[in-house]
């Protein structure tokens, strides 16, 4: 057999293709959906270890000793969404696990709209905390009901097969969900500056983070 032959027999390897560098780092994309959400998680789990604890009842917590349904359901809604919801944001996770995504969908969906319309009754019916004016409320209802709307849109997207809508208005409703967190990012940098903000400019300052995170989203969805 010649050379030539035995080359021919050889097999025919692909040549190794290195990973994409999107592809590395968007596993690191559901840890700092997490971090991002970390500080209204903790601050959320330290007011439920207040109620079950029977903790004081202070001018800034007696609302929700008087009636605590709503906040234990905004609470338990909003971590689960936010933390949970992350791993959305992971295709490598998602193909590892081709179920996940429908299964935790299921989960999403209700603790999305427990937080969203919870969230809103607490607007509307509790007293108002020290430093929230009028215009706090109108961004809270308005970022709410948009929060609630999106999901809903998103379901009904994903009933009609209609991925790429679902999609959009999924991130949507998460880049909302996800404004308490972005909100202190946008009120740290002002209180180490200029001390705490007023009534008018902290509103601006939480309207911001919402803002910034549904520019961010609407940047992800209509990219190449």
């Amino acid at each position: 057999m010649t050379d030539e032959s035995a080359v021919r027999r050889l097999p025919r390897t692909r040549p190794a293709v290195p990973p994409h560098p999107k592809g590395s780092r968007a596993r690191f994309v559901p840890a700092a959906l997490i971090a991002l959400g970390a500080v209204p998680v903790a601050a959320g789990a330290f007011r439920l270890t207040q109620l079950a604890g029977g903790a004081a009842v202070t001018p800034d917590n007696a609302r929700f000793f008087a009636v605590p349904l709503p906040v234990v359901l905004h609470i338990v809604g909003a971590s689960l969404y936010t933390v949970a919801g992350a791993f959305q944001f992971a295709p490598g996770f998602r193909r590892r696990r081709p179920g996940w995504h429908r299964v935790a969908g299921r989960v999403l969906v209700p603790c999305g709209l427990t937080a969203a319309l919870s969230g809103l009754w607490m607007a509307v019916y509790y007293p108002r905390p020290v430093g929230d004016g009028d215009l706090t409320e109108v961004f809270r209802l308005v970022f709410g009901t948009a929060m609630a709307v999106s999901l809903v849109l998103g379901l009904v997207a994903i009933l009609r097969r209609d991925v790429r809508r679902h999609r959009a208005w999924m991130m949507r409703g998460y880049a909302i969900g996800q404004g308490a967190g972005t909100q202190a990012l946008t009120q740290l940098p002002w209180i180490l500056v200029a001390g705490l903000p007023g009534e008018t400019t902290r509103a601006f300052l939480m309207a911001a983070a919402w803002m910034l995170n549904l520019a961010v989203a609407e940047w992800v969805i209509r990219r190449p």
